[in-house]
């Protein structure tokens, strides 16, 4: 088995090992895995952090040694708090990161972080202070940063930066928590799923206080939220239709 870690501010984790290929999430700086298998030009990684499953460019990756996978996975996860931010290498150039890039691994790659960071669980408030930064940020299917996002990126990197992992997939985390009855039993910061014609869940986002809610649709947004599903404020009508509640944390 071999590891790695991501040593550039966002690599693109795609389905199959070709630049066309569907990009299905992103590892950002400082995120470690295991690699699987390799060709020539690709390798399919497992994200430690979530155990997500993809290809990678070989270019866009650095080797590390299993003791030094294993040092990582039990250190302490520092991660980056500013909204954009940056490290130094060796040769003192710049390298720009999004925020909850994982500067705890700097070390391990001859970098220097010298920007603010979260490093400890944070009250269950913080999901919506997180969430806000992110407000207005474009859709893109798999991001996961301020630049581009979709909705299961949003939830899982605002409970990464309050201290939290959850899964990938808005089906993935719709399996966790305590699922809630009703939207007067939830707090903010819970989260909400929707589902399609079929039945498949397919989107997730984050209540917030008042029956609104913040979620990534076309852009990273707020809108209202009651038994129905999300009321979009701005095209007067419903864009998604509700399927369960849950209590996370």
């Amino acid at each position: 088995m071999k590891y790695g870690i991501c040593n550039l501010s966002i690599v693109p984790v795609r389905e199959s090992s070709n630049d066309a290929s569907e990009m299905v999430t992103q590892i950002l700086y400082g995120e470690h895995f295991k690699i699987l298998d390799s060709k020539k030009k690709w390798s399919r990684i497992r994200i430690a952090f979530d155990n997500y499953e993809g290809w990678i460019d070989n270019k866009q990756l650095v080797e590390i040694t299993e003791d030094q996978y294993a040092a990582i996975n039990s250190e302490r996860t520092i991660l980056s708090s500013d909204l954009i931010d940056f490290v130094t290498n060796e040769k003192e150039e710049l390298i720009s990161i999004p925020v909850g890039s994982s500067v705890h691994a700097c070390m391990r790659l001859g970098h220097k972080h010298e920007g603010h960071v979260i490093s400890n669980k944070q009250p269950k408030l913080s999901l919506i202070t997180n969430a806000i930064l992110f407000l207005n940020a474009p859709y893109l299917w798999g991001g996961k940063t301020p630049f581009g996002i979709d909705c299961s990126g949003l939830t899982q990197m605002v409970y990464k930066l309050s201290g939290y992992s959850i899964s990938r997939d808005a089906s993935q985390q719709a399996t966790l928590g305590e699922a809630l009855s009703f939207i007067e039993e939830t707090e903010s910061g819970d989260l909400a799923f929707f589902d399609n014609d079929e039945g498949v869940i397919t989107h997730v986002g984050i209540i917030m206080e008042d029956n609104y809610i913040i979620h990534a649709h076309g852009k990273v947004r707020i809108d209202r939220l009651d038994h129905t599903g999300i009321f979009n404020c701005d095209l007067g009508i419903y864009s998604h239709k509700l399927r369960v509640l849950k209590k996370i944390i």
